[in-house]
C-alpha cells in the first residue's frame, strides 16, 4: 500500500505544486510586474526563463547528490551571473529547494535511503524555527545575510575535510533517545553489494542544532541541506547516503514553513520560479537514479566541493567583492 502511495505521489506532487505556482501566484505577479532585471535587457521575454530552466536542470542533479535543496546553489549562481534582483532570487531559491525535495522525496523513500524516523523529529523543530528565521532574513540587509551564509558554509566545509570515516561512521552504542524513537535501520549498498546496518548517537545535541539550522534556513532563504548533511553524518553518525537522502526529504518539510513568509511578502516572481521549479524537478528525478549507483566516497567529495564553491561565492558577494 505504501509503495502505491509513493508511486502516485511522485507524479501528483509536482503537478499540484506547479498548479499552485501558476495560479496561486497570479496576484503576486500582477502586483510585481517583471521589472526585476537590474539592467535593461534586449532579449525576448522567454530568453531568461529558458536560461533559468537549463541551469536549474543541471543544479537539480547536483542537489540530490550533495543532499542540498538546490537553493544553496541556485541563489549564489543566479544572483552572481544573471541580472535579477537579489530579493526575488532569494524567494525563488527557497521555492526551488522545496520543489526539488518534493520531486526527489518519494524516490528516496522507496529506495530505502531516506529514513522517516530520522527525519521527522528533526523536521518538526527545524520547520518551526524556519518561520522565525524568514522574518529575520527579510528584515536584515542583504549583504549581512550573504556574508553570514558564506562564512557558515565554509566553516562546515572545513569540518567535513577534517572528519574521517564519514562514508560509514562507526557508532559503538546508540543513545537512549534514539533507541526510544527507534531511529536505526539497514539499507543495501550496491557499490559494495552488502546490507549496511546503522544507528545514531548524540541525538539531543542534534535536536538543539536543528533549532539553529531552522532559523538560518529561513533567514537565508536557501533551504537547509548545506547544514543537514554534516549534522546527520558527522554528529549523529548516519552513513553518508542515509544523511544525503534524509536531508533531501527533510527539506520538503522545513522549507514549506519559510516559503509562506516569502510568499506573503511578495518576494516570489512566477517568471523566475516556474521555469526554475520545472528544471529542478526534472533534474532531481535524474539525480535519484544517479545517487543509487554512486560510490559514497565520491558523494562526500561532491558535497565538499559544492558547498565550498557556494560558500565562497556567497561570502564574496556579501563583502562586495564578487
Amino acid at each position: 500500500m505504501l509503495t502505491k502511495i509513493l508511486k502516485v505521489s511522485k507524479f501528483l506532487l509536482p503537478i499540484i505544486f506547479l498548479s499552485i505556482l501558476v495560479f496561486g501566484f497570479a496576484d503576486v505577479y500582477a502586483a510585481h510586474p517583471p521589472d526585476t532585471l537590474e539592467t535593461t535587457s534586449q532579449h525576448a521575454w522567454w530568453f531568461w526563463p529558458l536560461i533559468l530552466f537549463v541551469l536549474s536542470l543541471v543544479l537539480g542533479v547536483f542537489a540530490v547528490l550533495a543532499g542540498v535543496g538546490g537553493g544553496v546553489l541556485y541563489v549564489p549562481i543566479v544572483s552572481g551571473f544573471l541580472p535579477f534582483h537579489l530579493d526575488f532570487v532569494r524567494g525563488a531559491g527557497l521555492i526551488v529547494a522545496l520543489a526539488g525535495a518534493l520531486a526527489a522525496g518519494p524516490g528516496l523513500l522507496r529506495k530505502g535511503m531516506a529514513d522517516l524516523r530520522l527525519a521527522v523529529p528533526m523536521a518538526l523543530i527545524a520547520s518551526t524555527c524556519a518561520i522565525v528565521g524568514a522574518m529575520i532574513g527579510l528584515a536584515l540587509p542583504t549583504n549581512i545575510i550573504q556574508t553570514m551564509l558564506g562564512a557558515t558554509i565554509l566553516g562546515i566545509v572545513v569540518i567535513m575535510l577534517m572528519a574521517k570515516k564519514s562514508e560509514f561512521p562507526v557508532v559503538p552504542k546508540p543513545d537512549a533517545l534514539s533507541q526510544s524513537l527507534r531511529i536505526m535501520g539497514v539499507y543495501h549498498e550496491p557499490t559494495i553489494n552488502k546490507d549496511v546496518s546503522w544507528q545514531i548517537h548524540r541525538t539531543p545535541y542534534a535536536l538543539g542544532l536543528f533549532v539553529i539550522i531552522g532559523v538560518m534556513a529561513g533567514m537565508f532563504g536557501l533551504g537547509a541541506g548545506w547544514a543537514n548533511v554534516p549534522v546527520l553524518n558527522l554528529l549523529l553518525g548516519a552513513p553518508i547516503k542515509i544523511s544525503v537522502a534524509t536531508s533531501k526529504f527533510l527539506l520538503s518539510i522545513t522549507d514549506t514553513s519559510a516559503a509562506w513568509i516569502y510568499l506573503n511578502n511578495g518576494a516570489v516572481l512566477p517568471l523566475m520560479v516556474v521555469p526554475s521549479v520545472i528544471g529542478i524537478m526534472l533534474g532531481s528525478f535524474v539525480g535519484v537514479k544517479v545517487l543509487a549507483v554512486t560510490k559514497p566516497a565520491i558523494i562526500r567529495i561532491l558535497v565538499i566541493v559544492v558547498l565550498g564553491v557556494a560558500g565562497l561565492k556567497a561570502l564574496l558577494k556579501g563583502l562586495g567583492i564578487g
